[in-house]
């Protein structure tokens, strides 16, 4: 008979202790190798980075349509199948501010299209509402003057039509000022003319610069000297982009890279932004919930998963707005079906809280409202003002 022999068990690489699993009880590492072919290595970042694992499915569609459910659950300690609180909504506040920016950068560009258009379009009646040569002048100059945008960021073939446009413009022009009893525009009237009325001396005088006294600076006397210096070069940056952006003398290509700067340098700071309003909102549930007896984290917990729906809910919201402005030219019906599905993400959010308020910390509905009418009020303070912050630092860069 042959004999039976024990068979060796599998030892830890890094400590040598025997395996009873995947993982070693005595310092952690896993049995399995680093040396992996690609699509492992793909797949394990994906996980480390965004958690997309079969734990997604049970986290998202609780979160969004039983208020207060994951919360309810980590507190009692079933807490493997779903995805931690703080990669949720870190994860969500990355892809809303993501979509939010994609929206706001389309939304900027469709506008100086329209503005575009709109240059290719003289009616009849342009300067029918001046009633004066002056208001005429001016009038024909800011028309001009968006022609000239046109040519610089129109195809070359439109050339001929912003011509014909513009010699449209001058002989309405001069028919309102000869039916006004006033002369003719000269041949070279132009978007940059000066008025009439402007005289030679300020005419030929020489732009005048603004002194370093005329800029904003920022001298807090118990600031610190560097964040006084830093708060002063950011307050005249701002002031120079917001100058630059809406110049309309200025040329098209310059403004539109100014307000992309604007845009992104505000997104940038946006969601760092509301990482450091998470633990002031767990602050203000500690304050108003102070003698239920609950710990910090508990309220941190909370504000997470509120914090998760909220961006999740805006990402929806988002989403199904450009879905039925793409629809409305195509489909008219379904994209006001899509729209009033956004309206109804956007009514759930308020009524989402109030519910997980209630479920969470069980009191009644009497003073449920009251401390959720005094928490939003106070957050909504703190929020506005957080926001205003990064908006004024993200217009700086």
């Amino acid at each position: 008979m042959n004999e039976l022999t024990e068979a060796g068990k599998l030892q830890c690489a890094n400590c040598a202790t025997p395996l009873e699993g995947e993982y070693c009880h005595h310092c952690g590492q896993s049995v399995h190798s680093v040396l992996k072919p690609v699509h492992h290595m793909l797949e394990d970042g994906m996980d480390m980075f965004l958690h997309v694992d079969g734990r997604i499915f049970h986290t998202v569609p609780p979160l969004f349509t039983r208020p207060g459910f994951l919360t309810m659950e980590y507190f009692a300690g079933r807490r493997q199948r779903y995805v931690a609180p703080f990669r949720l909504m870190f994860v969500l506040c990355l892809l809303a501010f993501f979509a939010f920016h994609l929206m706001v950068d389309w939304g900027v560009e469709r506008a100086e299209t329209n503005t575009q258009k709109a240059q290719l379009t003289v009616k009849g009646d342009a300067f029918a509402d001046d009633d004066s040569p002056r208001e005429v002048r001016d009038d024909l100059r800011d028309r001009l003057r968006g022609l000239a945008v046109a040519r610089h960021t129109m195809p070359a073939g439109m050339a001929g039509v912003l011509d014909s446009n513009e010699r449209t413009l001058r002989r309405l022009a001069d028919e309102r000022l000869a039916a006004l009893g006033a002369a003719p525009l000269p041949a070279d009237f132009g978007p940059t003319a000066p008025a009439a009325a402007t005289s030679t001396a300020a005419a030929t005088a020489p732009a005048a610069t603004p002194a370093d006294e005329d800029l904003p600076s920022v001298s807090v006397s118990w600031f610190p000297e560097f964040l006084n210096r830093r708060l002063t070069v950011v307050l005249r940056n701002v002031q120079s982009n917001l100058h630059d952006a809406f110049d309309r003398e200025a040329p098209p290509e310059k403004r539109h890279e100014v307000r992309t700067r604007m845009i992104a340098g505000i997104f940038g700071l946006l969601p760092q932004a509301m990482v450091v309003m998470i633990p002031i909102f767990a602050l203000l549930l500690k304050l108003f919930y102070l003698f239920r007896r609950r710990l910090y984290m508990e309220h941190l917990i909370v504000a997470l998963h509120s914090h998760a729906f909220l961006f999740l809910a805006l990402l929806l919201f988002g989403l199904l707005g450009l879905l039925a402005v793409w629809l409305e030219p195509h489909a008219a019906w379904a994209g006001a079906v899509v729209g009033r599905v956004a309206q109804a993400v956007l009514l759930w959010m308020p009524v989402y809280l109030l519910l997980m308020q209630k479920r969470v910390y069980r009191q009644g509905w009497a003073m449920t409202l009251f401390k959720y009418w005094c928490v939003g009020w106070c957050y909504f303070w703190l929020l506005l003002g957080v926001l205003a912050t990064a908006a004024v630092l993200g217009m700086g860069h």
